[in-house]
């Protein structure tokens, strides 16, 4: 199934071990700087697939996720088969980044690639293929379906559940009979002051004839307040700050029917999506509610 090595096609290139070495660095994190709080763990099967569903927060970075992360490996261990699925422009970008830094002044092995160092985490990419096959193995699969989009949206949208109107992850569920199990956080989206998303703005310049940034398109093009640089413009990392997170794994959201007939059924479609829209986002108005 894979091309090329850490490519995000194939299910077998996650490591354990690697995964091992990040949890002290990530542990730091959960306890000491984001002061982490969580429930409603129980919600989630012992074993078996399970497509878990979040809300991409706090931009580039998305501290709630790694967050995450850190309490699922610390529950069932590293060998527990989890993996999560990772837009394609990420490796374009980790693969361009890499590219530049071996060609200048300082000579680094490839394996420096943050695309590679996700893989041996458990990303996959995005792709209905690539879901289905770690689905029908047994294993976690977590989506963001809103993507960058998501991960970008205005400060002041922080406490609503934006997915973009995507519902490849509900076909997803339909298909392969699992249970939807929905991730939400409050506070990542505090770690940085995204002041509003400017890609609409952005696309035009580049239709007119501005270049995308390593040809790639953003999807998305925040201007935010955050460190180190203060103003912010574009999807570039910065350093989190450290405001408390508090992550809640929900119910499991289970529908009347399954098949690949109810996923070809535009009409149920929409409305399991509009039932995980709405559920989650009463999940997260009932977090913040409960964080204040």
């Amino acid at each position: 199934m894979s091309r090329h090595r850490f490519d995000g096609w194939s299910l077998d290139e996650r490591d354990p071990q690697v995964i091992k070495v990040l949890m002290a660095a990530w542990e730091f994190l959960y306890h000491y700087y984001f002061r982490v709080k969580t429930d409603g763990w129980h919600h989630l099967p012992s074993k078996g697939g399970v497509l878990i569903v979040g809300s991409h927060n706090g931009g580039l970075l998305a501290p709630d996720m790694f967050m995450f992360m850190y309490d699922w490996f610390r529950r069932y261990g590293c060998d527990r088969p989890a993996y999560g699925l990772m837009h394609p422009a990420v490796w374009k970008v980790s693969h361009a980044i890499a590219k530049g830094i071996t060609g200048g002044l300082f000579s680094l092995p490839l394996e420096v690639e943050v695309s590679t160092l996700a893989v041996q985490c458990g990303a996959i990419v995005a792709h209905p293929k690539m879901a289905r096959a770690a689905l029908q193995r047994g294993a976690a699969v977590l989506v963001y379906p809103g993507g960058a989009e998501d991960a970008f949206r205005a400060h002041r949208l922080r406490h609503q559940i934006y997915f973009a109107g995507r519902k490849g992850f509900i076909k997803l569920a339909l298909q392969e009979g699992v249970p939807i199990v929905p991730a939400i956080s409050k506070g990542a989206h505090d770690t940085v002051i995204i002041l509003d998303n400017y890609y609409k703005q952005v696309r035009q310049l580049h239709e007119w004839g501005l270049p995308w940034l390593f040809d790639i398109d953003p999807v998305a093009f925040p201007i935010y307040l955050g460190l180190p640089w203060g103003l912010g413009i574009g999807p570039i990392p910065h350093i989190p700050l450290p405001v408390q997170i508090h992550t809640r794994v929900c119910k499991p959201i289970v529908f009347e029917r399954y098949g690949f007939a109810a996923a070809r059924d535009r009409k149920y479609v929409d409305a399991c999506y509009n039932q995980v829209l709405t559920q989650m986002q009463l999940e997260l108005d009932r977090l913040v509610q409960d964080c204040s």
